[in-house]
């Protein structure tokens, strides 16, 4: 890898920095070496500009989240996704509001449609208790821990619905392989758990199974083949809803902390392969499933998000050697 690739520019950091204060937090936090105080004071504008106070002004009375003729299931779902990806401080009394509201409002029986007929042991669970698929409980159990309310039962739970390789896969007992799609979002909420209530073996040990899965497939390939899985898995999207990519998977091992080793070579050579020569990453993919916040970013058009993980990424990479 080169030095340019993994370097940035003064210009990409300013762009980065002049944006939404979700990205512009985090750019300072994790690109520059700002001191701590600068890094609080653009995080505490969150709450109240841009993304993070969008969502939380579009919450309902009930808790939930709902657009147009969308399942409330997953527009609450994605919606709080969202707000977790913004960075948003879960203490901000405005944050502790919106999660008690969700908490005490929503159930899985009163979303509305069909999910409330699909799993009748989990109806009338709340909505960070989780319900049956292992992607959907990942966000929630992810969801619930960083805002403050982690959820035994559902962590458990998915460390029973781990399968033999060590992913996990909506479609078991059915399919026997693990998804990509589903491994990604079981990986993210073990994780968030794990920073919520501190020591749990037996989560961490799940966990780095499931990494493996991932580390093992070279984060994209068949190992079967050796061919790519699906070629979705190299155009980045965001947000990523229940998708995978190699970013996803990338900024994920980062969050994690996990040493890079080999077997990450090829998918880090995706990522720096999509550098443009203005120093960004363009948007490669968009999903459109129902989220009212609009984040103003146009496929193959440049992407503060893509940039902003991407060149953290890198900047994880290559440090990872200079401290070997």
């Amino acid at each position: 890898m080169t030095e340019q690739a993994t370097s940035i520019s003064k210009g990409t950091i300013q762009w980065l920095q002049d944006s939404d204060p979700a990205i512009s937090w985090q750019a300072t936090r994790d690109l520059t070496d700002a001191p701590t105080e600068a890094v609080a004071s653009k995080r505490a504008q969150v709450p109240h500009e841009g993304i993070g106070g969008a969502v939380l002004n579009l919450q309902q009375q009930d808790g939930s989240w709902r657009f147009r003729d969308a399942p409330a299931l997953l527009t609450t779902l994605f919606t709080i996704q969202l707000l977790r990806a913004t960075g948003i401080d879960s203490a901000e009394p405005a944050v502790m509001t919106a999660m008690d509201r969700l908490e005490v409002g929503v159930r899985w029986n009163n979303l509305g449609g069909r999910w409330d007929l699909r799993a009748p042991e989990t109806a009338g669970n709340t909505f960070l208790e989780g319900e049956m698929e292992p992607c959907i409980n990942g966000g929630a159990l992810a969801s619930g821990a960083y805002f403050g309310h982690p959820v035994e039962a559902l962590a458990h739970r998915l460390l029973r619905e781990q399968l033999e390789d060590g992913g996990w896969n909506c479609e078991a007992p059915k399919s026997s392989r693990s998804s990509f799609h589903t491994t990604i979002c079981v990986l993210e909420g073990l994780l968030e758990y794990e920073r919520a209530v501190g020591s749990a073996p037996e989560v961490a040990a799940s966990r780095k199974q499931g990494e493996e899965y991932l580390l093992t497939c070279g984060l994209y390939r068949r190992l079967s083949t050796g061919e790519t899985a699906n070629p979705e898995f190299l155009e980045f999207a965001f947000p990523p809803r229940y998708h995978y990519d190699v970013l996803r998977a990338l900024d994920y091992l980062r969050a994690a902390g996990v040493e890079p080793d080999p077997r990450i070579a090829d998918a880090v050579e995706i990522v720096q392969s999509k550098l443009q020569t203005d120093r960004r990453w363009l948007l490669d993919a968009k999903y459109d499933e129902g989220i009212e916040v609009p984040l103003d970013e146009a496929v193959n058009q440049p992407s503060l998000w893509n940039t902003l993980r991407a060149q953290r990424v890198l900047r994880w990479y290559k440090q990872s050697f200079q401290n070997s």
